[in-house]
């Protein structure tokens, strides 16, 4: 099979089709084609698509029906060419208004031929190359930062979705805690259920749809990009303002004059304002008050509880099973104290009474505005995805046929490295390791072939000149005028706040 050509330039298809090379293998149905885009080598109905959904048998003949995705520079306005009418003489757009995202664009992996777009344009004057395909990737992998005090789980636990182990619980950071899920131990490594069920889920968590996880020994938890995270079936609404002890040092100006003592419960480090530095500086007297767990610096308490769903990420319902006792020499009738979450949510205020037992009591308003000010500081609670995928593979050979020149030049900040037009991480070290936020990339990025493997859009821009020293295809370059003559396109805006990708790479 052939592509229809161009009669407008040289002759050259301007976009992919028809897949060239196809051929019908022995012992395949004659209804049928086999595509050969990718290794997993479809056999495919009439009427039916491949496994990645890009590739169909229309009447016989191998198509790709899924147009690329050309995103929309903010701002700019796309007026179709027409070169007929306007007796186009092959200059490049200036200022390209769209650029040429790998969504939609179909693979070459394992790309023993140019990758399936390679489009010259050009921005604020400079002649740029974007180098455009869809990867397919079993080294990757999805990290979720989970904003809540709420305990999920010991780390390392076992993190499992449809019943299959899908990952493991990492480590806890401030107000967030993270879990590791996908990679390419779970896709390959386990059974053929496990691979599929790990693939599934991480489509899903890349597409911004949401996820039922069960991590052994703790929570269930649902997360989705972009959305509060649902903790044994209650919707988490606030990320603390800080541990215990940070708490107090926010907001133990504001307490002065109307408390005696402050206890903010944490799991991890319970502060109290009389006897921690905050409270010195107030020249605030002792309370005599005594927490179980272990004593850190004055003021600062670790283990006061377990981890649970209670009160600042404990497992207490009751504030005052933390408190052992009180000293009499310095705890008096009266004395005032707050006990609070590291969120606001919870609070209560008690009296000493003559015993010295701490007496429920009716919470002064002075006092109720800084719990709501410890409330009004919480950002909410959400789940970020971020996507990271290995990228040092084979991949680049689409890209120039002596692919470490492409790493280097990635590392040299040569490259600008996007996935569907959003901005990546380039981790440091050996490969091409990218890490970007799904919430920044268009909606459906994420696919998949039966591998399994993840398929991904990503994307290389930079200088032509740089491009043609690195070895790049240079009789595979075509120009963005041939692409949006080609008509196959679906238009997207460009996500809020992204940095246009031409303009990422150096002048």
């Amino acid at each position: 099979m052939s592509t229809t050509p161009d009669p407008r330039s040289d002759g050259r298809p301007l976009i992919p089709v028809v897949l060239e090379h196809t051929r019908a293998p022995e012992r395949m149905a004659a209804d049928k084609v086999r595509c050969e885009a990718c290794p997993v080598l479809c056999q495919i109905s009439t009427g039916k698509l491949g496994a990645c959904d890009r590739w169909g048998n229309v009447d016989g003949e191998l198509r790709r029906l899924d147009s690329v995705h050309l995103v929309q520079r903010p701002g700019a306005e796309l007026v179709e060419w027409k070169a007929a009418k306007d007796g186009w003489n092959g200059a490049l757009l200036d200022d390209a208004p769209v650029f040429v995202s790998g969504l939609g664009a179909g693979t070459t992996y394992p790309d023993y031929k140019p990758a399936p777009f390679i489009v010259a344009s050009k921005h604020e004057g400079v002649d740029m190359v974007t180098v455009v395909t869809e990867g397919i990737f079993s080294y990757c992998s999805f990290k979720v930062k989970i904003d809540t005090d709420r305990w999920l789980g010991p780390e390392q636990a076992t993190v499992r979705h449809q019943g299959e182990a899908v990952g493991h619980v990492s480590t806890m950071e401030y107000g967030s805690q993270f879990l590791a899920l996908g990679g390419v131990h779970h896709l390959t490594g386990g059974s053929k259920r496990e691979g599929k069920v790990a693939c599934d889920m991480m489509v899903a968590l890349g597409n911004r749809a949401p996820v039922e996880l069960a991590i052994e020994g703790g929570a269930t938890v649902t997360v989705q990009a972009g959305q509060a995270p649902i903790v044994d079936g209650i919707e988490e609404r606030r990320m603390r303002v800080g541990c215990g002890s940070a708490t107090i040092g926010i907001f133990a100006p504001q307490w002065a004059g109307h408390v005696d003592e402050v206890v903010v419960i944490d799991d991890h480090i319970t502060g109290v304002l009389s006897e921690h530095q905050a409270g010195k500086f107030l020249d605030m007297a002792p309370t005599g008050i005594r927490l179980r767990g272990r004593k850190s610096t004055p003021g600062r308490y670790f283990q006061v509880a377990n981890p649970g769903s209670g009160w600042g990420g404990t497992d207490i319902t009751d504030p005052l099973a933390i408190i052992e006792t009180w000293d009499p020499r310095h705890a008096r009738p009266g004395l005032r104290m707050l006990m609070v979450s590291t969120t606001g949510e919870d609070a209560a205020w008690f009296v000493l009474d003559g015993d010295l037992v701490p007496r429920p009591a009716a919470m002064p308003d002075a006092v109720q505005r800084v719990v709501e000010r410890i409330g009004e500081n919480c950002e909410p609670s959400l789940c970020t995805v971020l996507y990271v995928a290995g990228a040092g593979g084979s991949l680049r050979a689409g890209v120039t046929d002596n692919p470490v020149r492409l790493t280097r030049s990635i590392k040299d900040l040569l490259v600008n490295v996007t996935c569907g037009g959003a901005p990546v991480y380039v981790w440091p070290g050996g490969g091409i390791t990218v890490m970007v936020d799904v919430s920044r990339m268009p909606a459906a990025s994420f696919g998949s072939v039966p591998t399994p493997a993840i398929v991904s859009p990503i994307e290389f821009t930079m200088r032509r000149a740089d491009y043609e020293a690195l070895g790049g295809h240079m009789d595979s370059v075509r120009r963005l005028e041939d692409v949006l003559a080609g008509g196959r396109y679906r238009l997207v805006d460009g996500i809020s706040g992204n940095p246009w990708p031409l303009a990422g790479v150096p002048r």
